[in-house]
């Protein structure tokens, strides 16, 4: 049965999620089942599910981030986009085992691109426990967070990152060259993807913050 693709998302958009094998349906779905992590390589059998992240997340969350990226990952340009506000709604996820630990993190933040520029997303940090680096939940979480971004209608999404691991899912730093981030970045590591032909056509400047802040009693994750 041929798959029907949500509006909004262009020929590019679609071509990559027919790569990923992603279909709408499990896209739209709250959560997705990854499967069992193989014991082959010295680890414990688990189901691993792709969810929406909860408030209840947020420190088991900040403890994976510093135990996957160290502690200087708060100093990255990227921080500057994120800090005081909160990701994109409804595009922060979390990988979870049966017993309810988390495994992996992604998330993704409104900008816009240049001053006056269009709205897209910067995704980051993409994050999985060093025990686990090797179980494709990295690639799990990157495939959900790019089906849930097309099927909400975003046009691109961007990261810094390293384009042999990113271009598995569409990513590379074509039309990244007039783009640029709020501070010190390697300029070949700003890749992107276009969810919708033409989204980052004539685009051009640096990235801009958008999208909900977080309020004065929340504490910034």
């Amino acid at each position: 049965m041929a798959t029907k693709w949500s509006e909004g998302v262009g020929s590019t958009g679609c071509d990559l999620l027919r790569r990923m094998e992603v279909g709408a349906s499990r896209a739209a779905t709250p959560s997705v089942a990854f499967g069992d992590i193989s014991p082959s390589r010295g680890e414990s059998a688990r189901a691993v599910a792709i969810v929406a992240e909860t408030a209840a997340d947020i420190a088991a969350r900040e403890v994976l981030l510093d135990l996957a990226m160290g502690p200087k990952r708060k100093t990255k340009s990227s921080e500057k986009l994120r800090r005081g506000r909160r990701p994109s709604e409804g595009l922060a996820f979390v990988a979870r085992d049966a017993k309810g630990a988390i495994m992996g993190s992604v998330r993704l933040w409104d900008v816009t691109l240049g001053e006056g520029g269009p709205a897209a997303l910067l995704l980051g940090p993409l994050a999985v426990d060093p025990s686990l680096k090797n179980a494709g939940i990295g690639s799990a979480l990157m495939r959900h967070a790019v089906a849930e971004a097309a099927r909400l209608g975003h046009g691109a999404i961007l990261l810094v990152g390293d384009a042999p691991y990113y271009q598995r899912f569409g990513f590379s730093s074509e039309k990244t060259g007039s783009l640029a981030m709020p501070g010190p970045y390697e300029r070949h590591r700003l890749l992107a993807l276009e969810l919708v032909d033409g989204a980052l056509e004539g685009t051009r400047g640096t990235l801009k913050a958008a999208g909900r802040k977080l309020k004065a009693q929340t504490v910034a994750a």
